[in-house]
């Protein structure tokens, strides 16, 4: 063979090579463009599920508990402030509201300090600044609370006419203030869950 036969034998060959070089450069990009499509495709979640990891986020029997323990705690220290204030046993007697402000302040502190440590403990940002975000939310929840609190208990003794009799004194303002914590202890609980601690954001 002569070098001039050499040479187009090469030249003959090279298309071949250049074709092959080519025809796998499609199948890269193809497989290069489901790989970022496959990345884009995660569906969001829909209001539906949204829903559910919410009611899921809420219905926790351990935090319920201890949320409504905490409740009990505050409303303890709340009554016993209340008792110091007006009965004039640290000093001159205050008046009640002004007593029922203070005690109530130091209830909401206090349930707020042991729900962020104990109750919702792991939920929510770390940090000063954070904590001291989710302690005014608390205080705009508890507003809402008792608000709903008062409502339920004046519309339950105003707008029926119930009579529960007990050796002859009438407990339904009684009954209706227990409603009237029940409904603003729920609402509580929801709010704190999902505006305070946000719950269903963290699981």
């Amino acid at each position: 063979m002569t070098t001039a036969d050499a040479g187009e034998d090469s030249e003959a060959a090279a298309p071949g090579a250049a074709d092959s070089g080519t025809a796998g450069s499609p199948a890269d990009d193809t497989s290069a463009d489901d790989s970022s499509s496959s990345g884009d495709a995660v569906p969001r979640p829909g209001p539906l599920e949204l829903l559910q990891d919410r009611l899921r986020a809420l219905a926790a029997a351990g935090r319920i508990g201890r949320f409504v323990s905490v409740g009990a705690a505050g409303a303890t220290l709340e009554t016993v402030i209340v008792a110091l204030l007006t009965s004039g046993v640290l000093a001159r007697s205050a008046p009640p509201l002004a007593a029922k402000a203070v005690g109530a302040e130091a209830s909401i502190t206090l349930m707020f300090l042991v729900n962020d440590r104990w109750t919702f403990a792991g939920e929510g940002e770390a940090g000063f600044v954070s904590r001291c975000r989710r302690y005014g939310r608390s205080h705009l929840v508890r507003v809402g609370g008792l608000t709903v609190a008062f409502a339920t208990l004046f519309a339950l003794t105003a707008w029926t006419d119930v009579t529960v009799l007990v050796g002859g004194a009438d407990l339904w303002p009684t009954v209706a203030n227990a409603v009237a914590i029940g409904a603003g202890m729920t609402l509580n609980y929801v709010a704190e869950s999902l505006v305070t601690w946000r719950v269903h954001h963290g699981g």
